[in-house]
């Protein structure tokens, strides 16, 4: 055997003797501990999801907001994979106080019991109360017999408490304050999103800034009452000219232009939005369409000819 060749051998059979036998465990690599952020001061609004519609986007996640005062949070509308995006914005499951559905429409509540059980695995210590419109408290329940056997089995193989006792839906079908615990008082308006009804718009006061979320809606009065004044208003937009190109591919176009026209709000008739209510900042969210590229000024143009305040288009993860 040639000197290198020998060398090569001892070499190797130094590495084996390092390889620990079947007899001692490979430790396993921990992952760190979870640590939640150190709260910030003031009122944080972030954008957990920007996209319009209930297909999955590349390159926007489905509708959701959090509004988050010190170690509390609210949730506005809960799209595919919102606990996933809370997750990436470091905001702890636990800390969920509240969750506010919009509307019943799947891109705005598909995985509204999905975070509620996620948070529920992830340590809830209080109860979680849930506002929208009907069905809600039905959905809540039905969610619950659908996974009783998960929830049964973590509470025998885990020791949990019962999952149900932790969620309290509240419906709602007209306009007024449905919350106020101290920290952010909330008020819903009743909104113009044909053929659904009730939909609902958000208004939250906290002691430093006012926060109002729009749903999917048509230009409504309702909503512009709601906002009068609102340090952020943040609303939904459809391009247009981009959604006329989408439906020269589509069997049905005609109908579904017309769907699309009177159920959500062009980025000209936002910019009229903002400034009728005298909001302060207006940010666009919920694109419709949503997975194309389209410049942020073609977003934001039609907004400015009309509103004269600051412009935001919002992307994931986005904090305001």
């Amino acid at each position: 055997m040639s000197p290198s060749r020998r060398e090569f051998v001892a070499a190797l059979a130094g590495s084996l003797a390092a390889v620990p036998t079947l007899q001692t465990p490979i430790p396993l690599p921990q992952p760190p501990s979870p640590r939640a952020a150190p709260p910030k001061s003031g009122t944080r609004l972030i954008l957990l999801g920007t996209g319009g519609g209930p297909s999955p986007k590349r390159r926007r996640s489905a509708p959701a907001q959090a509004i988050v005062l010190g170690d509390r949070s609210y949730i506005v509308d809960c799209g595919d994979g919102v606990a996933r995006q809370l997750a990436l914005a470091g905001v702890p499951l636990p800390s969920i106080g509240a969750v506010f559905v919009t509307h019943q429409h799947s891109d705005h509540n598909a995985d509204y019991g999905n975070l509620l059980m996620f948070a529920w695995v992830a340590g809830l210590t209080a109860p979680i109360d849930t506002y929208g419109p009907p069905p809600l408290e039905k959905m809540t329940r039905l969610f619950l017999e659908m996974n009783a056997y998960d929830l049964e089995i973590r509470q025998k193989d885990e020791g949990r408490p019962a999952m149900a006792p932790f969620i309290r839906a509240h419906e709602l079908t007209r306009d007024g304050v449905v919350m106020d615990d101290g920290r952010v008082k909330v008020t819903a308006a009743l909104n113009e999103h044909p053929p659904v009804v009730p939909s609902f718009a958000y208004r939250f006061d906290a002691a430093d800034r006012s926060i109002v979320i729009s749903g999917d809606t048509n230009v409504s009065q309702n909503l512009i009452r709601l906002a009068a004044g609102a340090d952020i208003l943040v609303h939904e937009v459809m391009h247009v000219p981009s959604i006329s190109r989408i439906l020269e591919r589509q069997p049905d176009a005609a109908r579904l232009r017309e769907h699309l026209i009177a159920s959500h709000t062009t980025v000209e008739d936002v910019g009229r939005v903002a400034a009728a209510a005298n909001v302060k900042t207006l940010v666009l969210s919920h694109f419709v369409p949503g997975d194309i590229e389209i410049p942020d000024n073609d977003w934001t143009a039609g907004a400015r000819a009309h509103f004269k305040g600051r412009v935001i288009v919002g992307t994931d993860l986005m904090e305001i």
